[in-house]
C-alpha cells in the first residue's frame, strides 16, 4: 500500500523516479531532525499518568513503522506494545482501552478508518497521540496530542522520508517517556550526521532484485518492521512479489518455496542475540537453492550500536535507492505506479 499523505498533483519531474530519489535522499536529515525534538512528557500525557500498555493503529508503510516502534517500546519501556486493526473501530464497536496509550500513525491523517479508530480509542478511555505529517488533519483533531513527522511535502507515491520520519516520531515519543532512553538518543545524535546514515556495501543488489521472481525479506525484532516496509516497497515500485517474515516464522512453511528464482534478503542489525537465528535462516535457504544476500549497514557496525529502531530506519535509508534503481532497470517509474495513488482511503 502506498503512503497516505495528502498532496497536490502538480508534479514536475525531469526523469522517472526523480521525486522518489530526492525524497529518499532527504530521509536521513528527517530522521535526525525529528529525533532531536522531544515533546514534553506533560504535553504528551497531560493528567493521564503512566500508561499500562501501548497500542498502535496504522496501515501500509505506517503500519511497518509501527512494528519498529512496538518492538522498541517493549524493549525500552517494559510495556506491552502491539497493533490494533483499524476495523475493530471502523467495522466493530471498539475495545476497552482505559489506561492505554494509543498511537495513531498516518502521514496524511485522512483515511476514514484511521480517523474512526482515533475517535473510538478516545471513547474507549485511551490517551491518543497522533503522529502525522500533514498539519490540521482529521486524526489530529481526534487526538489528545500530536507529534508532527516533520518530513515536509512528499510527492512520490511510494512514501520514503515520511516513513523514516514516522519511526523518528516514535523515538521522540519514547524519549519523552524514558529519560534514560532520551539520554542515549542524545548521545547518538551528538555523534552522528546525515552523511553517516544509509551506508551499505551491497554491489549488484538492484540487479539481484530485478532478476528475482519472488523475494523474501527477513528480519527480527525492530528489523522485522524494516522487512515489512522493504517488501512493500519492492511490490509498489518494481511489481515483484515480495513478502516479509521473521527469521523464525519463515522456517515454519515459507521455506518450502525456495528455488533459484527466490531472492532472500536478510536484514541484520548486528545484535549478537539474533545472529544464531539469522545464520540458521541464511543456511537453510542457501542449501535449498535460493539466492541469499545478508545486509548490514554502517551504523550496525559501530562499536556502540544505536538502538534497534534507529538501525531499522537506517536500513530503509540504505535500501530505498536500491529499490529505486531496480525499478528504473525494469522500466518502471516508481513515482507513479499505475495501480496506486498517494492517498489510500480504506474503511
Amino acid at each position: 500500500m502506498a503512503g497516505d499523505m495528502v498532496i497536490d498533483d502538480d508534479r514536475t519531474t525531469d526523469a522517472p523516479g526523480a521525486l522518489m530519489r530526492r525524497e529518499a535522499g532527504e530521509a536521513a536529515g528527517v530522521l535526525l531532525r525529528r529525533m532531536a525534538q522531544v515533546p514534553a512528557r506533560d504535553a504528551l500525557l497531560g493528567s493521564f499518568g503512566a500508561p499500562r500498555a501501548i497500542y498502535t493503529i496504522a496501515r501500509g508503510s505506517s503500519d511497518a513503522a509501527c512494528t519498529v516502534f512496538n518492538y522498541e517500546a517493549m524493549a525500552q519501556l517494559g510495556l506491552p506494545a502491539t497493533t490494533l486493526p483499524p476495523s475493530v473501530f471502523s467495522l466493530g464497536g471498539g475495545v476497552e482501552l482505559e489506561g492505554a496509550l494509543v498511537v495513531a500513525l498516518s502521514q496524511s491523517g485522512a483515511s476514514a478508518d484511521l480517523v474512526a479508530s482515533a475517535r473510538g480509542a478516545v471513547s474507549g478511555g485511551a490517551r491518543v497521540v497522533a503522529i502525522t505529517n500533514v498539519d490540521g488533519s482529521e486524526i489530529e483533531a481526534q487526538a489528545h496530542h500530536r507529534i508532527p513527522i516533520l518530513a515536509g511535502p512528499e510527492r512520490a507515491v511510494p512514501a520514503t522520508k515520511s516513513v523514516v520520519g514516522s519511526i523518528a516520531g516514535g523515538l521522540a515519543l519514547m524519549s519523552s517517556l524514558s529519560p534514560a532512553f532520551a539520554a542515549a538518543q542524545s548521545a547518538f545524535l551528538a555523534d552522528t550526521k546525515a552523511a553517516d546514515l544509509g551506508q551499505l556495501d551491497a554491489p549488484g543488489l538492484d540487479q539481484a532484485i530485478t532478476g528475482a521472481r519472488h523475494i523474501y525479506v527477513i528480519g527480527r525484532q525492530q528489523m522485522l518492521g524494516a522487512a515489512q516496509e522493504i517488501a512493500l516497497k519492492i511490490k509498489e515500485c518494481c511489481a515483484i512479489h515480495a513478502e516479509a517474515y521473521s527469521a523464525s516464522e519463515v522456517l515454519h512453511g515459507p521455506l518450502q518455496l525456495s528455488s533459484p528464482r527466490l531472492l532472500t534478503l536478510i536484514l541484520d542489525d548486528g545484535d549478537p542475540r539474533l545472529q544464531d537465528g539469522l545464520d540458521t535462516a541464511q543456511d537453510r535457504f542457501a542449501r535449498a537453492g535460493a539466492q541469499v544476500i545478508r545486509l548490514r549497514t554502517g551504523l550496525a557496525m559501530r562499536s556502540a550500536r544505536p538502538c534497534g529502531a534507529v538501525l531499522a530506519a537506517d536500513m530503509l535509508i540504505a535500501l530505498y535507492p536500491q529499490i529505486l534503481a531496480a525499478a528504473l532497470d525494469l522500466g518502471v517509474d516508481p513515482d507513479s505506479p499505475n495501480l496506486l495513488k498517494k492517498v489510500t482511503q480504506t474503511t
